[in-house]
């Protein structure tokens, strides 16, 4: 997942809350969220825990014999953190921790293969593995892997994946699912290769104070009038700015929702193109920057994250319920969320942040075994809602959402050390309507497999622009282009 490293940032600190905490959907999802009442929580956890131990040898049984003996004793997954391992653990039938890189489901040993992300390497692990799997020795066979959006069409278009109707999973199974989850697994012939847990649809989250005293109200309805377009925005930018208040913290919280919505690929054939909406993102940051009305800051610097306190003045933040539960300090009594001060709309435009897909890997000698956990962990409404309950993510299933969205949700209190649920960080507010008409507004049918450099490469140099080491727009875009070409020699600009 894309904000997974993010997310670690601030886990020794959320631990404590997770269980009275409701996630996005339950984040992907992402981008973005509410827990039940506690005595529903309870009840829920109850209920949704008791189905999986009942069926737990039933499970297990069907998982290893369906094959008729003939798949493998090892499970090897790679990953480049401990997110799915932890979800797995704690919600697969049948699942035995052994330690800390190993369990047991049935007789067969799962083996969990963790390579960080840093400096590229997951993805190198995975180029060097992947191609030769099918000649692997049976214990060293790669049997699941997980991907991020950015970089998922890079392995769904190669041989290294399986399609998912070959593991058996038909189009009823994951009927359930959003489209968008479905798309960013999708390859260019229309074959599925993967599935996810998570839809981290996100929004615009507003600082409700800031909304009282310049907008006149911090009812959801009301901002999201001033906030519908890029136009009304960026009008209502100016009207802040009046105020002594910035409209976002910086110009890198939009990038994500404008990339999120383009008409065309970052390439097409081997020539890259810059799309309209992105050269609106940039002309609509230039013109923010240079009135003072937002800044320039990199995310997760403390610069951008000092608008999570009520002294950085910040009226907005893009994301999804996992920026709201596990980045924006909740556990903090003197930040906005520890008092229970946003508020969460769709913004000008729908779009997701996050999300971990699960690929079978093309030569695994357990197709049966991984086919149950991609869907059970993906599809089983029981085991989503469980998991949207005690692990603050948003969950990947319609239905669930719909559920959630319709409860009434009591907003639980920060306390020190502890942060309160997302219903008392967003004012009491439940967000998973939001977040479910959210995901179904996203189009990620434009996805390339070249979005990571493009993006990370276009970002830095319109940085450049914004700070005024570049002239013009186009001096930016020379550096963006001569970047790209170098970090993909295959590739041409216009």
């Amino acid at each position: 997942m894309r904000h997974s490293m993010k997310r670690m940032l601030s886990v020794a600190t959320s631990i404590a809350m997770v269980s009275s905490l409701a996630a996005c959907g339950g984040s992907s999802s992402s981008s973005t969220t509410a827990a039940p009442a506690a005595e529903t929580t309870a009840a829920a956890a109850a209920e949704t825990t008791a189905a999986p131990a009942e069926t737990t040898a039933a499970a297990t049984e069907a998982a290893t014999e369906a094959a008729g003996g003939d798949e493998g004793k090892v499970l090897n997954i790679e990953c480049w953190n401990t997110e799915f391992q932890s979800r797995l653990t704690d919600h697969y039938p049948g699942y035995e921790k052994v330690d800390d890189t190993t369990g047991k489901i049935g007789d067969v040993t799962v083996n969990w293969h963790i390579t960080p992300s840093d400096d590229n390497a997951y993805q190198n692990n995975l180029d060097e593995k992947l191609p030769a799997n099918g000649d692997a020795a049976a214990d060293d066979k790669v049997d699941l892997f997980l991907m991020e959006a950015d970089y998922a069409k890079k392995y769904v278009n190669a041989d290294v994946t399986m399609n998912v109707k070959d593991l058996g999973i038909t189009d009823d199974d994951i009927k359930d699912q959003y489209q968008y989850t479905k798309d960013i697994v999708t390859d260019g012939s229309g074959v599925l290769k993967g599935l996810s847990w998570q839809a981290c649809s996100a929004g615009l989250i507003y600082n409700r104070a800031i909304a009282k005293e310049v907008l006149g109200s911090d009812d959801p309805e009301k901002v999201q009038e001033a906030v519908k377009d890029w136009d009304t925005f960026n009008a209502t930018a100016k009207t802040l700015a009046d105020k002594g208040y910035k409209i976002t913290s910086t110009v890198n919280d939009t990038y994500r929702v404008y990339s999120n919505n383009v008409s065309k690929p970052w390439v097409d054939g081997t020539t890259v193109q810059v799309d309209d909406n992105i050269k609106k993102w940039v002309d609509d940051s230039k013109a923010l920057a240079d009135a003072k009305e937002t800044g320039v800051a990199d995310l997760w610097s403390d610069d951008w994250s000092a608008g999570f306190y009520p002294e950085g003045k910040v009226f907005c933040y893009f994301g999804p319920a996992w920026l709201i539960n596990f980045s924006m300090h909740g556990d903090d009594l003197k930040s906005v969320a520890g008092q229970g001060g946003w508020g969460f709309v769709v913004g000008p435009q729908s779009f997701y942040w996050g999300g971990t897909w699960i690929a079978a890997a093309t030569g695994t000698d357990n197709p049966t075994l991984v086919k149950d956990i991609m869907l059970k962990m993906t599809t089983d409404p029981a085991i989503l809602k469980d998991i949207a309950v005690k692990d603050a993510d948003c969950v990947n299933n319609k239905s669930v959402l719909a559920e959630l969205a319709g409860e009434t949700i009591d907003p639980v209190a920060a306390e020190d050390g502890k942060a309160g649920n997302i219903t008392f960080i967003l004012g009491g507010q439940n967000p998973y309507q939001v977040l479910a008409d959210g995901a179904e507004k996203v189009d990620m049918s434009n996805i390339s497999d070249y979005d990571q450099g493009c993006n990370e490469e276009f970002q830095s140099a319109m940085k450049g622009y914004f700070d005024g080491n570049y002239k013009s727009y186009d001096d930016a875009l020379a550096a963006f282009n001569k970047a790209i070409v170098e970090k993909y020699p295959e590739l041409t600009t216009g």
